[in-house]
């Protein structure tokens, strides 16, 4: 136990070396467990600072992502925010710990049933469901805040539509090997666009994404 104390300060340390500041999403990503957010095989890489495998192909974010992006959102309580690509399930746990009220889709039935599992015993109360997250969740729009986890060839139309005025918008945007995050803040008259560094995150897929 010790040494995993020792892990994550060491983690958070470097994480507020490559510039994140918000002492709530460090404190978060300390408190979060995210040695079972992945196989006990991987385990003992849980608080090194890389992107891991999970079932299905798909990946859960470099911690340094994770902080970077949330950063980026910035979560205020009581934000209602639309994650889609829920994938293990950790990006919409650090969204909670920051006082969110999380809805997350997943287009993949395993990650979805693992990670509603998971986040219930967990006791992080998230609303999960199964869909296409190219079409956002229109049930429970407008939404404060978007973070979309996946890269994208383009922004989904339907997202921007389901964003309050004065809302933000985050999304990696580019090809399949690299894409730019993209930050869209919702106006009166339309959206102002910031871009920020370059990523690496599996394809997002569905209806207003890549095809299969």
């Amino acid at each position: 136990m010790f040494l995993l104390e020792e892990e994550k300060k060491k983690l958070v340390e470097g994480l507020w070396n490559k510039g994140i500041k918000d002492e709530n999403i460090l404190k978060a990503i300390y408190d979060i467990p995210r040695e079972k957010f992945i196989s006990d095989a991987l385990r003992k890489f849980a608080y090194d600072d890389n992107a891991l495998p999970i079932e299905c192909a798909q990946t859960i974010s470099q911690p340094f992502t994770v902080a970077y992006m949330t950063q980026v959102l910035g979560v205020n309580p009581g934000d209602k925010i639309l994650e889609i690509g829920t994938g293990s399930g950790y990006q919409a746990a650090v969204l909670l710990k920051l006082g969110a009220e999380v809805y997350s889709v997943e287009r993949i039935n395993k990650l979805y049933l693992n990670a509603k599992e998971l986040l219930a015993s967990l006791n992080f109360n998230v609303h999960l469901k199964l869909d296409d997250g190219t079409l956002g969740w229109e049930e429970h729009a407008p939404f404060d805040k978007i973070i979309v986890t996946a890269g994208a060839p383009e922004v989904p139309n339907q997202l921007l539509t389901q964003l309050k005025t004065a809302g933000k918008l985050i999304i990696p945007v580019g090809n399949q090997e690299s894409q730019q995050l993209l930050e869209i803040t919702r106006t009166e008259t339309g959206f102002n666009k910031k871009y920020y560094d370059y990523f690496k995150f599996v394809p997002l897929i569905g209806a207003e994404g890549w095809k299969h």
